[in-house]
């Protein structure tokens, strides 16, 4: 390549350069107010979820999200003022989000139960909680992707958000009392009116027991085997357990002091091994 060739060369590059001064010039102003923009709305964004009391976990992560896209869009948005071709750049953006979104169908559901337990709560930190998709225990940690369960034998669960969210859930620490109920199968000869009256007597000795609702005790069904009595009853949250398993102790003593016969198939293994008394017998 010749000298001659060489300077007009740059010539054409000088004059392409004078002639991208104003809308490079309008790029960085874009850019460095854009900045500025983007800054004031995070601000805004962070005040407003604390404001809201949202979960860190989604401040933290809307927040990135946001910046992503708004610094995203904010180059974008410089290159084609500075006359950049952006078209072949979004296309292949585009593509890479959608190849990226089919291969984490899983997680993203995950992640969108995450968000919807977090902004909605419909249990937190320390809760007690059972689901439909088998989970139940006490709830030690919420992430995004995972809700952590530590169940009643102590061994921790990770339950995916995603079928967490979509599944029934009981919070059984969101509620002040919660119901006992007994069944007893009782025998036809006895007498319906004092065993009701033996279990109501042992309901109302016991301050625990809540006089409403009201206590009940009621027939539930007339089976080949005996008479079904229901016990209905109620007790604060705090003291359910063990106010249910002293009732259910209590009014298996009392029914048996009334002697009320409880029908029962008792299936007996017998132990045919002779005894050693029996052997030296057999062998004498």
């Amino acid at each position: 390549m010749s000298f001659a060739n060489i300077e007009t060369s740059l010539e054409k590059l000088f004059d392409l350069v004078l002639l991208k001064i104003p809308s490079i010039a309008v790029g960085f102003a874009i850019l460095i107010i854009g900045r500025f923009v983007v800054k004031y709305v995070l601000k805004f964004v962070d005040k407003r979820f604390a404001k809201k009391n949202v979960d860190i976990s989604i401040r933290s992560f809307v927040k990135s999200l946001l910046k992503f896209a708004m610094y995203a869009l904010l180059i974008l948005t410089v290159a084609n003022t500075m006359g950049i071709e952006t078209t072949s750049f979004i296309a292949a953006l585009s593509a890479f989000g959608l190849a990226v979104g089919m291969a984490l169908q899983g997680s993203l559901s995950n992640f969108a139960g995450g968000v919807l337990i977090l902004v909605f709560r419909p249990f937190d930190v320390g809760d007690y909680i059972s689901s439909a998709n088998g989970s139940s225990g006490s709830v030690e940690r919420i992430d995004l992707l995972y809700t952590t369960i530590i169940d009643d034998d102590g061994i921790r669960v990770f339950s995916p958000n995603g079928t967490l969210a979509n599944s029934v859930i009981k919070n059984y620490t969101k509620i002040s009392a919660r119901r006992m109920q007994f069944t007893f199968i009782i025998s036809y000869d006895t007498n319906i009116k004092q065993a009701r009256e033996a279990i109501l007597s042992v309901l109302n000795a016991d301050q625990r027991v809540l006089d409403t609702p009201k206590k009940e005790v009621v027939v539930g069904d007339l089976k080949e085997s005996g008479i079904t009595l229901v016990v209905r009853a109620w007790a604060n949250r705090e003291v359910y357990w063990a106010t249910k398993n002293e009732m259910a102790e209590q009014i298996k003593d009392i029914l048996d002091g009334k002697n009320v016969v409880f029908p029962s198939n008792v299936v007996k293994i017998i132990d045919e091994t002779p005894s050693s008394d029996e052997s030296a017998k057999a062998d004498a």
